[in-house]
């Protein structure tokens, strides 16, 4: 059982020669499967831990042991290609390259890594981004260009291309931020889809609705986190809105 462990993180920034600790001393572990939603006001520090946690920005102090490895100490070079190798990212922004079809998106990070440098590994990759565009139901717009398609079928494109070399976690920041309500359901029934088949996620969202399909949430609130809730496996049969009650009773008493 592998785990994700943070100890004593904090992050600070130096801006006109004042301190601004972002992040005080966090500790957590995200479990081999578990999805953990990271919850906060504006500025408490929830996109700075995403991006430290997965070694996009750098930490001031503390240490990440990632399923065994230790990402302080890791070389840029290095930290890249675990990166690659081991993490997936899905963002509220969609970024994808506008010169290349969904599809050539999707395969991108594989043909990367060092599967993708010889044609048996990229035989295997492109039949990798068949089967995961199949799943998430975006088969038939593998050839059009990324502005011929939907926000919700571009974000799914984006779930498959973070799938692509099968990573340990998927850091999701906002990933419904930018979709309608119909769009923002489909792409939690995927995320959740996922994270049941073994992939840990960490999601950072302001939607109460989103947070409640997690298995725990965390607040954070000036770069500390206060409290944490567990509400278990959701399972598409269960009462969705017993889990938003309780979460929304909770995020009220944190006086969110």
């Amino acid at each position: 059982m592998g785990t994700l462990k943070v100890t004593n993180l904090c992050k600070t920034y130096i801006i006109n020669k004042r301190q601004n600790n972002v992040l005080r001393n966090i500790n957590l572990t995200i479990k081999d499967g578990e999805m953990v939603g990271v919850m906060g006001p504006s500025g408490s520090g929830k996109t700075t831990l995403l991006y430290t946690v997965s070694g996009m920005d750098s930490a001031t102090a503390g240490k990440i042991d990632f399923f065994g490895r230790e990402l302080t100490g890791l070389s840029a070079n290095e930290m890249s290609q675990l990166r690659l190798e081991k993490m997936g990212f899905v963002f509220q922004q969609m970024y994808m390259l506008k010169n290349l079809s969904v599809y050539d998106n999707i395969i991108l990070p594989a043909y990367q890594s060092p599967a993708g440098a010889h044609r048996s590994g990229r035989e295997k990759i492109n039949e990798r981004a068949k089967m995961l565009m199949h799943k998430l139901g975006i088969s038939t717009i593998a050839e059009n260009d990324i502005t011929e398609v939907s926000g919700g079928q571009l974000q799914r494109a984006c779930i498959c291309r973070s799938m692509i070399n099968s990573p340990e976690i998927i850091f999701a920041d906002e990933p419904t931020g930018a979709l309608n309500k119909q769009n923002s359901i489909e792409v939690m029934e995927e995320l959740n889809r996922i994270n049941a088949e073994g992939t840990s996620i960490l999601l950072v969202t302001h939607d109460m609705k989103v947070a409640s399909k997690c298995e725990r949430v965390l607040y954070i609130e000036d770069g500390d986190i206060r409290e944490e809730i567990t509400l278990g496996k959701w399972k598409a049969t269960g009462d969705i809105r017993a889990r938003e009650r309780m979460l929304n009773d909770w995020l009220i008493k944190l006086g969110w």
